[in-house]
């Protein structure tokens, strides 16, 4: 093998490498300034559009995804205390106001309305009787009446007899003294003196007597008017409350019969048959899901311009992006989540570490969106606000 020649190898090894027509026709577009020029303008158009993007719709939209569905549901709960014998309802079924939904023992509030049928029957008796006896006392008045009149004639006759008995006493006395009396007439009138003296007195009190029943009759007439007076079998005192006594009886008797108080979905039924419920114990819950909200947990420094009556577009994790929900906001909570805590938070301590709070929105749905697409209370929201000005009417 013959020797290259060291200045050869050298040159060689300096000797630059040339690029290919390929690698020169890259370069040559790279350089193009035209192609630099498109290139910056796509740039361009591209901060220019999210540019306005930014200004012109999200500064004018505040958005959370701490956003859950809501209803004013309706508690059920048994207003008479008695045992379960029917539950026709199930949880999950949907019921129209008005549907039963439970049954209690009725015997105890049956009897209840008959006890009750008889005191109001018994008190409009007694109305009838006291009106009668009305009668019966005014005259016994009457009667009283001529009861004195007899009276006082039998006293004038009294008088009228201890006058002439006194005058004949007084005859004899002073007869006695010429001895033309004998002793034994003496002592027959003064006999008749005391006789007429004591039956005057007699008299006396019978008048005394008479004007006394009188007076006790007309107290006791009037104190029966007192008790019809200007009133009737059906507007009498004791009447009216046996009556209400009545309607209070077959009030409760219905209450026996528990019925739907709004359209809904029975959700956590806590009762069963046999089961002895108190007045008052929740049974079970509707949920009115044709008429649930959503309660939307915004950042304090988002809702500087939120208002009511502002459009908002909400998506649930139920169905996804692309069922869009349409709504308007309603209103703002009275206070932040953490102020109506079990234990709020004690600010006012050494090591107090500010957290930025949330104040739930009340939005409300659609209620042709709500039709189109169910949802259920407690269902995660995705909630965005158009704060830019418009308002919905």
């Amino acid at each position: 093998m013959a020797e290259r020649d060291p200045n050869e190898m050298l040159a060689g090894e300096h000797e630059e490498v040339q690029p290919t027509e390929a690698e020169k026709a890259a370069v040559g577009q790279t350089a193009d300034p035209r192609r630099k020029k498109a290139l910056l303008g796509l740039a361009g158009a591209l901060l220019l559009a999210g540019g306005g993007w930014y200004m012109f719709h999200d500064t004018g939209h505040v958005s959370t995804d701490n956003a859950y569905v809501g209803a004013d549901s309706a508690q059920v709960t048994p207003l008479v205390a008695a045992a379960v014998v029917d539950v026709p309802v199930a949880d999950t079924q949907f019921v129209h106001r008005g549907d039963v939904l439970l049954r209690l023992d009725d015997t105890d509030a049956k009897l209840a309305v008959e006890r009750a049928e008889a005191a109001y029957l018994k008190a409009r008796r007694e109305f009838a009787q006291t009106s009668a006896t009305g009668g019966s006392l005014a005259a016994q008045v009457s009667a009283k009446d001529a009861d004195i009149g007899q009276a006082r004639a039998q006293l004038a006759a009294a008088e009228s007899a201890y006058q002439k008995a006194k005058i004949d006493l007084d005859r004899r006395q002073q007869l006695a003294t010429t001895g033309a009396v004998s002793g034994d007439e003496l002592t027959s009138v003064r006999n008749a003196y005391a006789a007429a003296q004591s039956n005057l007195g007699v008299a006396r009190a019978a008048v005394a007597q008479a004007e006394a029943q009188r007076g006790a009759a007309e107290k006791t007439y009037a104190a029966n008017q007192a008790l019809i007076a200007g009133t009737s079998a059906d507007d009498n005192p004791d009447v009216a409350a046996a009556k209400a006594a009545l309607d209070q009886a077959r009030i409760d008797l219905d209450r026996t019969v528990i019925r739907a108080p709004i359209d809904g979905v029975v959700t956590n039924r806590q009762v069963q048959v046999g089961q002895r419920v108190a007045a008052g114990s929740p049974v079970m819950t509707i949920v009115p899901v044709g008429k649930v909200y959503v309660d939307a947990n915004f950042k304090e420094g988002q809702l500087a311009r939120v208002r009511n009556g502002q459009p908002a577009t909400l998506t649930s994790d139920l169905y996804g992006s692309k069922v869009v929900y349409h709504g308007t906001v309603q209103g703002f909570a009275g206070g932040t989540g953490s102020a109506f805590a079990l234990i709020p938070a004690q600010n006012a301590t050494g090591n107090w570490i500010k957290v930025v709070q949330r104040l739930p929105v009340r939005i409300a749905i659609d209620p042709k969106d709500l039709a189109a697409h169910p949802l259920r209370v407690g269902l995660s929201m995705d909630a965005d606000i158009d704060v830019s000005g418009k308002v919905a009417h």
